[in-house]
């Protein structure tokens, strides 16, 4: 017998489509993704972009505390022992994505540590094969693979990352160890703009490392940021290495010139901001959903999760490429498994 709602993916908007769905009886089966070596190097290992940060400020309802009774009341006690002992400081994304997850079970959600590797949408219901061999059919489907930051692929970057390397200035610049300190947006585009602008509200300098003469961002973005006393622009220029260690984390990066290799600088920097975009997790679905032309899910109908094949909903950063948030995430899960719940009872199948 087909399920009636199979939900991909496991961020923020998948865990609170999960949440919704079991509310309403629809005894969803999530699938959260496989822990391949695969996944660890593109970043998409279960639980999403969030659980790849350490404190999370702006998600509302959690503020600075000490959580660690909470947390250990909260989440299964095999899951809990596992996890890093809780800082003190607010909700870590590791932790909102296993308070998330478990909230998901305890309404009755079922979930495979798994990927879909392949969906077949001509028609209903919805046949899927994962990546462990399963092969299955669906009523509804709601994708919520997100979006992996881009960057440029340094041993480095990789090094570095929670320790002052981040591709979201929203997410994380508010943070002590970005505040008053000088920083680095690696980018060229609109998006690096207005990370830049963003970050000189705490910092004491921002660096823009841009490797042509010129930026690809629009005019008005532009002028924005060269305009900001706060940024300056080192030109025709690449990161050669991001600089730190284990104790400190990021402190500084070696740029090198693109219209003379042979000269290289070194920025002191707390932080690094890769700003070079996002590519949402869509591989699997083998273009059978429409896309835009940054390759995130269309929604075709106006403050609607539906996507361009009936039954087949989207959620979070798979088809927001604008707010990219924790929050809105979450908001447009609540939406589309409202909007999935709402289409099978249309059809008798809830």
């Amino acid at each position: 017998m087909p399920e009636r709602i199979t939900i991909i993916g496991s961020g923020p908007a998948g865990w609170t489509a999960a949440i919704y769905a079991a509310r309403a009886n629809l005894e969803p089966i999530v699938y959260e993704g496989a822990f391949t070596e695969e996944n660890r190097q593109k970043g998409t290992l279960p639980l999403g972009q969030l659980s790849l940060t350490t404190e999370v400020e702006n998600f509302p309802g959690f503020p600075a505390g000490d959580l660690t009774t909470f947390l250990d009341t909260s989440i299964d006690e095999k899951k809990r022992k596992y996890m890093a002992p809780h800082g003190k400081e607010g909700v870590s994304g590791p932790e909102l994505m296993e308070l998330m997850r478990q909230q998901a079970i305890n309404f009755g959600a079922r979930i495979k540590t798994d990927d879909i590797v392949d969906i077949d949408l001509s028609g209903t219901p919805f046949k899927m094969k994962s990546l462990a061999g399963d092969e299955f059919e669906s009523h509804a489907v709601i994708i919520a693979t997100g979006a992996r930051a881009n960057y440029l692929g340094l041993e480095s970057e990789s090094r570095f990352k929670n320790m002052g390397v981040s591709a979201c200035a929203v997410c994380d610049g508010a943070m002590p160890r970005y505040r008053n300190n000088q920083l680095v947006v690696v980018g060229g585009g609109d998006s690096a703009m207005e990370e830049a602008n963003f970050l000189t509200k705490y910092a004491s300098k921002v660096y823009i490392v841009h490797r042509r003469d010129e930026f690809r961002a629009s005019k008005i973005m532009a002028d924005r940021a060269l305009a900001n006393s706060k940024i300056e622009v080192k030109w025709n220029s690449q990161i050669d290495e991001v600089l730190g260690d284990d104790t400190n984390g990021v402190t500084g990066v070696r740029i090198r010139s693109t219209v003379d290799p042979d000269v290289t600088e070194e920025l002191q920097a707390t932080g690094y901001f890769a700003a070079i975009g996002h590519t949402p997790n869509t591989d699997f679905l083998k273009g059978q959903l429409e896309t835009n032309d940054k390759g995130y899910v269309v929604w075709p109908v106006s403050h609607r999760t539906n996507t361009s094949v009936d039954g087949v909903f989207a959620a979070g950063d798979v088809a927001d490429d604008h707010y990219k948030q924790a929050i809105t995430a979450a908001g447009t899960g609540c939406a589309a498994a409202l909007d999935a719940e709402r289409w099978l009872s249309a059809r008798g199948l809830e």
